[in-house]
């Protein structure tokens, strides 16, 4: 039986082969999971380019080119950030898009941001998505939430383009 996140999963990697784009995911919180998700459907390899799994800010930084200043001053739980994160993996990896997580999964509160604090984004030709979110319940479930809404989010990016 498929659950509803791999169904947003087939729906996105269906979506993206249908129109010949191709993603890359840059993730903090989620540590790969958007990834995770996007590669158990069939066919992903199409789609699905590669993942940078960018927990530290040294990674955000040297990896994905966040700027170091951004992060100094705004933290890395920050719209800024994921917005930079998806656009730096999209040209890393030269995508068509780019999708990124980053927030407080807990327990404890993360550059300022409460636990549940997430921002996620898209980046494609067109210019860049970064929605906000809190999420709440344990570490697990916000992780597994921001997940789920980064597969929404890009299926809606994806609904979008021309």
């Amino acid at each position: 039986m498929t659950s509803a996140p791999a169904a947003d999963a087939a729906a996105v990697v269906s979506a993206a082969s249908d129109a010949g784009l191709t993603v890359a995911t840059a993730e903090s919180l989620t540590a790969g999971m958007v990834a995770a998700e996007l590669g158990a459907v069939p066919g992903v390899s199409a789609v699905l380019a590669g993942a940078v799994v960018a927990y530290s800010n040294f990674v955000k930084k040297k990896v994905l080119g966040v700027d170091a200043d951004l992060l100094a001053s705004a933290g890395s739980v920050d719209a800024r950030v994921a917005g930079q994160m998806a656009e730096g993996v999209r040209r890393l990896l030269e995508t068509d898009l780019g999708v990124s997580t980053t927030g407080a999964a807990g327990p404890e509160p993360h550059d300022g941001k409460a636990v549940g604090c997430v921002f996620i984004a898209v980046a494609s030709p067109q210019g860049t998505l970064v929605e906000e979110y809190s999420f709440s319940g344990d570490r697990a479930a916000i992780r597994r939430q921001a997940c789920d809404e980064a597969l929404v989010l890009l299926g809606r990016v994806l609904a979008e383009h021309p």
